[in-house]
Order: C-alpha cells, then structure tokens, then sequence
C-alpha cells in the first residue's frame, strides 16, 4: 500500500533523497565529533607526533599531491637545491602538514592557559595601541598556509583591544562544514563567510578596532605578481581593505619552533602610503607577497607547498567577474 497515495512517483524519490543525506551528514557529523572527542583528550606533543607519522606516510601514499609539491619545490628551488634535498622537504613538508591539522584539532579545545606553554608572540608591540582618548584604528593582517595557522585566532588571547576577525569559505559538504566551524572561533575571533557575509564584516569594521587576518597565499583573482620568482594569482584584499578603511598593514606568521611548539610573529609594517598619497594596491600587494616570500625562504617546509600556487593565467577567471562581497564599495543610504 502507497503511504502517500496523491504524492507522484518523482515527489516521493525527492524526498527519500533528502532523508538519506540528512541521514549520511548526521553520521558523518557524529562519527567526525567523536574523533574530535577522541584527538582532543590526547595530549598536544603526542598528538603532534602521531601526525607527523600520518603525514609521512601520506607523503608515500598520496602520489597527487606529492608531485605538486615536488614541482612546486623544483619550479622555486631547483636552481639552488638538489634533487634530494627538494624530496627531503617535500618530505617533512607532509609529516608538518600531518602535525599541523591534528593539533589545530588539538589546540582548538584548549583554553589559552593551557596552550601559552606551546606558543611564542613576537613583535605584537608594533600593533597600533589603542590610546584613552583615540579612536580605535583597525589592523589587517596579511596572513598564510604558514605553520598551524589556526593560531592565528589566539592573538586575541594577547591583544584583547583588538576583536579578531577573518574570513572563510564555507564548505561543500554540509556536515564538514558545521565540523570545521565547531573548532573555530571559541575564543572570541569572527568568522565570516566571504561571499554571503561581506555586510556584517564591513560593519564591523566601521566600528573600528579590528585585526583582520586575510590569508593571501592563495590562487585568487585580481593580480599578477611575482612570488618565489614565478608569477601567481594575487588578492588585493588586503590592500583595498587597508586603504578603504584606514588600517596598518602587517604580515603575521606562524613559525613551527619545535614539535608542538609555534611562535606567531608580526613583521615590519607595509606601507600604504607614501609622502600622504595612498600606494596603489598592487604595489601594496608586491610588497606583501615579498614579505611571504623572505618567510618561505626562512623554513621552506613551514608552506603548504601541496597547493597549486602557480596556476597558469589562461585558467583563471576573467577579470571582468564580480569582485567578493566583502570588497564592494560601500553605499551611502538610498
């Protein structure tokens, strides 16, 4: 007997389809927290270790990526490094990789009592302070695939003047997404979504006395820039966001110290302008991606070299596309 007589044949798939995914991303969302669970009552330098031996072995398995890692490393430093020496960083590029995401899974649960013992701050001085009778001035952090760059969120464990924010992509898949949103932002730090949230973050930062963390190390739209010698996709967010709404510019960057251990640290200011004049944002953006690069130099195995950086320009989106919401100009009152 058909429990529903007046519903047609294709209506009722429809529905039986939507009750199976909602079924699959509940027990995937289940089966994901209880791993949570599981990593987060470990403690933090034996989760490191039991991913750096996942990444290692990734590093075998995983063919994809380790060939985009390779080339990468031989496109930046074949030049100057052996063959050999490239493997070996692409090597303990995975086994980071593998130490990094667990223990982001790790530190996420901890309270910053807990995790000041594995962190290192440096340079936060140079950050605008914000004076009884000044009005609070934003920060824009120009941030990477650097170390655990989950940490980043904690600098307002530090600078409690300044509300952290930044902004994500969300997503695919429904239950991954809720996952990975359950691990952020329980310290105070925003996150907004970058192409349904512009609006809130704009407001936001009309109040002031924000530190915006944008990462900028990866294919984007809307320039080409030289980066470890080879031209990429660069985002001028950044800079247009500096210079729209009045902000210091800075590169902050996670640095792996030693197993478990990592040091946020800020370095010099970019400029935004120059003698009064506003720098344009692609001269902004150079400077930016000289400061990542001096940084890879330092600790080649601290990147994510397993991204495709280097995307050849005639794959890119065209230049006449919608710019992100959250870097329309504002609107005055209609």
């Amino acid at each position: 007997m058909n429990p529903v007589p007046n519903m047609p044949d294709s209506q009722q798939g429809i529905r039986l389809g939507s009750c199976l995914q909602l079924l699959v991303n509940t027990l995937i969302y289940r089966v994901g927290r209880a791993v949570i669970m599981f990593i987060q009552m470990l403690s933090l330098p034996l989760v490191a270790r039991i991913g750096r031996a996942v990444g290692g072995l990734v590093f075998h398995l995983d063919a994809r990526h380790r060939r985009v890692a390779l080339k990468n490393l031989t496109m930046c430093f074949g030049w100057e490094k052996s063959s050999e020496e490239i493997s070996q960083i692409a090597h303990e590029n995975f086994r980071r990789i593998g130490e990094n995401y667990l223990c982001m899974v790790k530190t996420a649960g901890m309270c910053f009592e807990e995790l000041k013992h594995h962190l290192e701050f440096s340079g936060f001085e140079k950050l605008q302070q914000k004076g009884d009778k000044e009005p609070a001035l934003n920060v824009v952090a120009a941030i990477g695939h650097f170390g655990n760059f989950e940490l980043y969120s904690r600098i307002q464990d530090i600078r409690p003047d300044l509300q952290g924010a930044t902004t994500y992509r969300a997503l695919k898949h429904p239950a991954m997404n809720r996952l990975m949103q359950s691990l952020r932002g329980q310290n105070g730090c925003l996150f907004f979504e970058r192409r349904t949230q512009g609006r809130k973050l704009r407001e936001l930062l009309n109040r002031g006395g924000t530190l915006l963390g944008l990462l900028v190390d990866q294919n984007s739209f809307g320039l080409r820039s030289p980066f470890l010698g080879h031209d990429c996709n660069t985002s001028l967010a950044p800079a247009v966001l500096a210079l729209r709404y009045n902000c210091q510019l800075f590169s902050i960057i996670c640095h792996r110290v030693e197993l478990a251990k990592w040091r946020l640290e800020v370095g010099e200011q970019i400029p935004t302008h120059q003698s009064g004049i506003p720098r344009s944002s692609q001269d902004i953006m150079r400077d930016v991606n000289r400061a990542l690069e001096t940084t890879v130099r330092r600790d080649p195995a601290n990147w994510f070299w397993v991204h495709r950086r280097w995307k050849e320009a005639e794959r890119t989106r065209p230049t006449s596309d919608p710019a992100p919401p959250f870097l329309l100009p504002e609107r005055g009152p209609s």
